[in-house]
């Protein structure tokens, strides 16, 4: 399973890149808007931080193919060969990525809610697809099944694009999705945080810590072996 990051905030990301096996960073319109800051600086500061081995997905905003390609050429030079292009799908969405596949540019088919959509998003060269399970949710609509299908129709059909699932509010989504055999998941740094959490965990901490301090005191495994 990839983890990657659903956020533009730096501070998050130098954060969650340091303590989690995090793969690499997503974005969106919206969720760079939320940082009310000039686009320019802050996706060089983000991907000062995710580095040459993470991926970077930023959205396009034109809606026509050419331009398109046109943002995604310009995005490259700054970014680099980890950036991933994301696309929302539709008529012109499809043609970009094939458009985009022919220039060599990694792909993510963004905004998929259905399996059809997922197919034709694959059929045309995405790397990723990614559908939006709690969106899915939202609306009267089973996101976890939807995604399965996706999964199992592209091993019966040998497909190589992986699914990247997205919209997540709870822990219980991540995991249904993992036992699915989703590929990767994008999470906000809330379910990230609520992904590692137990209460259990942490009274298992605290009893380690004091049955240890019983017999040695305040001194650690580095403090005994040094004297």
């Amino acid at each position: 399973m990839l983890y990657i990051l659903d956020t533009a905030d730096t501070e998050k990301i130098r954060r969650y890149t340091y303590y989690f096996p995090i793969a690499g960073v997503t974005t969106n319109p919206t969720i760079i808007s939320k940082e009310k800051r000039d686009f320019l600086p802050l996706i060089k500061e983000i991907k000062g931080i995710v580095g040459d081995s993470r991926m970077f997905h930023i959205q396009t905003t034109s809606q026509d193919a050419d331009k398109i390609i046109e943002e995604a050429k310009a995005l490259r030079e700054i970014i680099g060969e980890k950036l991933y292009i994301k696309v929302p799908i539709s008529q012109e969405g499809l043609r970009a990525t094939w458009m985009l596949k022919e220039r060599g540019f990694n792909v993510t088919e963004t905004a998929i809610f259905t399996q059809q959509q997922a197919m034709l998003a694959a059929t045309a060269g995405a790397d990723f697809v990614a559908p939006y399970v709690n969106r899915l949710d939202n609306i009267v609509s089973d996101g976890v099944n939807v995604v399965s299908e996706i999964v199992q129709m592209f091993k019966l059909n040998d497909i190589k694009t992986k699914v990247l699932a997205a919209s997540f509010k709870t822990v219980e989504q991540v995991h249904k999705i993992a036992m699915v055999g989703c590929q990767s998941v994008t999470v906000n740094p809330d379910v990230l945080d609520q992904l590692i959490y137990h209460p259990m965990t942490m009274l298992a901490i605290d009893d380690f810590e004091a049955d240890w301090k019983t017999v040695y005191g305040n001194k650690s495994i580095l403090d005994l072996i040094k004297e």
